[in-house]
């Protein structure tokens, strides 16, 4: 039952990001998703193996929380509020997309080729997906926080680390986009 309702325009979403960013900065919290993986890790008891793990996660509920109303607000929108699982992307885009063999740009918003069920018998894909997974993580540990982290909390505290941190995830995606990208494909 999808009901047609349109994206949320920016000045309605900008405002209300900034709102909850004030709401968090006034409680002395910082926004990012990446500490949550830490806390779910705690939880699930690698605190015994690691130190890393070994920190009070009850200070983390509220994140936690968040993490549950993005799951949540993600399913509400994708199966409620949505009528079109298309991506308005350039046509140049998608003709230079399927030129690369990826059949759904611009008709879903993760390629099928990439994160369909495919991708467990294509070695290719899958190394990919794995390499992928892993230089996001090492990176978002090494910059201490991730791309939202960064650009929306660190960025509204005017972090100097942060605005390092986000030109750097800039400078890497066009990189990937521009240069490591073809080569692959």
């Amino acid at each position: 039952m999808n009901m047609i309702y349109d994206p949320w325009p920016w000045y309605v979403s900008g405002p209300l990001i900034a709102f909850v960013m004030i709401v968090l900065i006034l409680m002395g919290k910082r926004f990012g998703m990446s500490s949550n993986l830490r806390t779910l890790c705690t939880l699930c008891g690698a605190g015994k193996r690691t130190d890393f793990f070994r920190f009070d996660w009850k200070s983390q509920r509220w994140n936690l929380v968040v993490v549950l109303g993005v799951v949540i607000g993600g399913f509400v929108g994708a199966n409620f509020l949505s009528s079109d699982m298309s991506v308005a992307i350039d046509s140049n885009s998608i003709t230079e997309l399927q030129a690369l063999g990826f059949e759904s740009a611009g008709k879903d918003y993760l390629p099928s080729e990439l994160f369909g069920p495919s991708v467990f018998s294509d070695l290719k894909s899958l190394a990919l997906l794995v390499i992928g997974g892993f230089l996001v993580g090492f990176g978002a540990r090494y910059a201490g926080g991730c791309t939202s982290g960064h650009a929306i909390s660190g960025l509204s505290n005017l972090q100097l680390p942060s605005l390092i941190a986000v030109i750097g995830f800039f400078i890497g995606g066009l990189f990937m986009v521009h240069i490591l990208f073809p080569f692959i494909f």
